[in-house]
């Protein structure tokens, strides 16, 4: 067994507790070591930042406790209820096959032969590739389905959507994706992106897993996303060879004119391609062994006399909406053969709706756009998906293939012309800022914001039960508000830009996804630099994004942000901002074990505040916000060692708070209080408050909250025994 006074040990619960910041308990378990190491050390020991400081920190401890025995005690006790490693203990599933695959022997071969080889240091890695609508998805899955019982850890899946490097997903929050797949809870998967990588890493050291990345666009985006795991297999698929990826090349091309006769038979039945066979051998033709071409061809078989497939030549779309087509890849030929076939209410959605990659369309926003009822909007979607214009997502809504994309955003510019495409992506554009707008009033109804549509509409929020409704809302269109944000940017609408970030804050605050987030907030930072430099409103993107950037642990860039927000906010003259922006350089600076200068910043942000107006926007929130820095005071007190002035600010904050107005703050501050007698020796004053936190905190369901309190009664009584 380990010694816990060794330094090996000493590392290991500090490099735990650093990556534990994903939650509030994580939170309270470092600043708890910060106060704690200072006390050690017996001088200010600036937070580490990477494997060197950590080192450096963890033999600073290790010396100061094997030369006092109190001390040895005190991190002992710490170290025994510190919070672990996540762990994560699922067994995760590809999605489904395909129920018709055909052929495919040669590159199901080569896959085979890379699964099996014996471990001999190199990681287990093949590149699936071959053009959109080939097939090279579909043959990972396949082959991962069929060879489950080989891979008893686990089979992991990720959609890289690597189309373009503007639609490819960041290789952090890929990690995020694959963790909680593996079933780390979401609040215990790592803020850093150094981190997320150790823990997978860690979690799939010791399995039998198979890995399939889906559509990846660089060998940059895969690398962070590799293990050298012995029993690990990873497959990563793309539409062309990625240099510098050294991995066994699986190439992926056209099926036989067999094959394809063969999946068109699946797919059609026999009678059907029978009755078709003066039109086949053109059909296969168009079809060009591409799998997707096939599957888009199979319904037309049977309409009469073929009508969408005869002909000579290539067919052009000639309809009085526009021009002519012109022929193109198999894909986005069998994308025009089915699109001349659709009524025109589909037509319309299927080119209106293409103008930017939504990651997942709903009936509601397409009702909008399109002037439709909702039903009939719900029916079209269903009818795109069903002539593989639309792929059904697992949420339930649709997305374009990206190339399907392009015939579709082509067709609409030339048949609808570029005012009226611009009046559909605006009119996406303001439903999802009004959806997030109303929904962020509802998730957050005390919390101040900017815009007019937040004046307008706050007196009617949406139809939510409860925050936590408004919440889930948020959360589900998390990816259509980033590009949302990304479109407005693009296309000069700086209004709603900054309201659409800050109609994103309530999922900064409650839920994480910091990583998805942080696309939207950094054009956010953009737009206000540029239209309104030293505003209030470049001060409140200046602080969301900062915030964002602490989270993540990227304390650099988010310092340099909100050192621009203080000089905006007090450019404008606007205090109660002012006070925001300092109170959080405090937050960064507790968070990077500088006590002192934590203080100096709360004191600040409270003068600043004394001088804000009792009326006005803010204004109702004046007397939280003090208690707040109040709370923030005695964190950094405590940090510092001065216990009984802690204890004094924080039950200041607490006569606040425990009025029963907040009571996620009350167990905040009750906990904080409790760290604070046990910090001086006091275990028995902590017990009640821990026991008052943990009551308080019965219907707010913060699981890691009581896991953290559970850990400071377990000190308390480990104290007292001792004693």
């Amino acid at each position: 067994m380990l010694d816990p006074m060794s330094l090996a040990a000493i590392t290991a619960v500090l490099g735990a507790v650093g990556a534990g910041l994903a939650n509030e308990a994580g939170k309270w378990a470092w600043e708890s070591a910060g106060g704690l190491v200072r006390r050690i050390a017996g001088q200010e020991v600036a937070a580490p930042t990477g494997p060197a400081e950590l080192s450096a920190v963890a033999r600073l401890v290790h010396e100061g406790v094997r030369h006092d025995p109190a001390l040895a005690r005190a991190w002992a006790a710490f170290a025994r209820t510190a919070p672990l490693r996540a762990t994560a203990d699922g067994v995760p599933a590809l999605p489904p096959s395909v129920r018709f695959f055909t052929d495919r022997q040669g590159p199901m071969r080569l896959l085979e032969r890379e699964a099996s080889r014996k471990a001999d240091g190199r990681p287990r890695l093949a590149l699936v590739h071959g053009p959109e609508g080939i097939g090279t998805s579909a043959l990972a899955v396949h082959w991962g389905c069929k060879e489950a019982a080989r891979f008893p850890g686990g089979q992991l899946y990720a959609d890289l959507r690597g189309a373009s490097a503007g639609t490819a997903v960041d290789s952090t929050v890929v990690l995020r994706s694959l963790l909680v797949q593996l079933g780390m809870d979401q609040d215990d998967v790592p803020p850093g992106a150094a981190d997320r990588q150790a823990a997978f890493r860690r979690c799939v050291a010791d399995r039998r897993l198979l890995v399939v990345l889906d559509h990846a666009h660089s060998s940059a985006q895969v690398r962070p996303l590799l293990t050298a795991a012995p029993e690990v297999f990873t497959v990563v698929v793309a539409r062309r060879p990625l240099p510098g990826l050294d991995a066994v090349p699986v190439p992926v091309g056209p099926l036989s004119d067999k094959d394809a006769r063969r999946l068109l038979t699946d797919l059609a039945g026999g009678d059907t391609v029978a009755g078709a066979r003066d039109v086949l051998p053109r059909v296969l033709e168009r079809c060009g062994g591409s799998p997707y071409a096939l599957r888009a061809a199979a319904p037309l078989l049977s309409e009469p006399e073929h009508a969408p497939l005869s002909g000579p030549g290539e067919p052009r779309h000639r309809t009085e909406e526009g021009p002519a087509l012109p022929a193109a890849d198999p894909v986005r030929a069998a994308a025009e053969r089915t699109y001349r076939g659709l009524e025109p209410g589909a037509a319309r959605v299927y080119r209106l709706m293409s103008l930017r990659e939504w990651p997942a369309l709903g009936p509601a926003v397409v009702a909008d756009v399109a002037g439709l009822s909702e039903a009939e909007a719900d029916r079209i979607l269903g009818a795109l998906a069903d002539g593989q214009l639309l792929e059904l997502t697992d949420s339930g809504r649709f997305r374009y293939r990206p190339a399907v994309r392009a015939h579709a955003e082509e067709t609409a510019f030339r048949t609808d012309g570029i005012a009226a495409c611009s009046a559909a992506l605006t009119g996406t554009v303001r439903w999802y800022l009004r959806l997030a707008v109303r929904a962020r009033l509802a998730a957050l109804p005390q919390a101040w914001a900017i815009g007019r549509l937040y004046d307008e509409l706050a007196a009617s929020p949406g139809p939510y039960r409860d925050a936590g409704e408004a919440l889930t809302v948020l959360r589900a269109e998390l990816g259509n508000l980033v590009q949302a944000v990304l479109a407005a940017e693009e296309f000069g609408d700086p209004d709603s830009v900054h309201q659409l970030c800050q109609a994103l804050w309530p999922l900064q605050l409650k839920a994480g996804h910091h990583d998805e987030i942080l696309p939207a907030l950094r054009a956010g930072a953009r737009v206000v630099d540029a239209h309104h430099p030293g505003s209030r409103l470049a001060g409140r993107m200046h602080v969301l994004l900062a915030l964002n950037l602490l989270e993540l642990r990227e304390d650099e860039e988010a310092e340099s942000h909100l050192t621009a927000a203080v000089r905006a906010e007090e450019a404008a003259g606007h205090r109660r901002g002012q006070a925001t922006a300092v109170e959080s350089l405090g937050l960064l600076r507790l968070r990077q074990w500088r006590f002192q200068e934590a203080y100096a910043c709360f004191d600040e942000a409270s003068a600043v505040l004394d001088g804000a107006g009792t009326d006005g926007e803010g204004a109702r929130d004046l007397p939280r916000a003090r208690a707040l820095l109040e709370r923030h005071r005695g964190r950094a007190l405590r940090g510092l060692g001065r216990f009984a002035e802690a204890r004094e600010r924080l039950e200041t904050a607490l006569g606040f708070f425990g009025t029963g107005a907040d009571p996620y703050n009350t167990a905040r501050t009750l906990t904080d209080l409790a760290e604070t007698h046990l910090a001086e020796g006091n275990p028995e004053g902590a017990l009640p408050l821990i026991d008052e936190a943990a009551v308080t905190l019965d219907k707010e369901k913060a699981a890691h909250h009581l896991a953290h309190l559970r850990a400071l009664r377990e000190r308390c009584l480990s104290a007292l025994a001792r004693d």
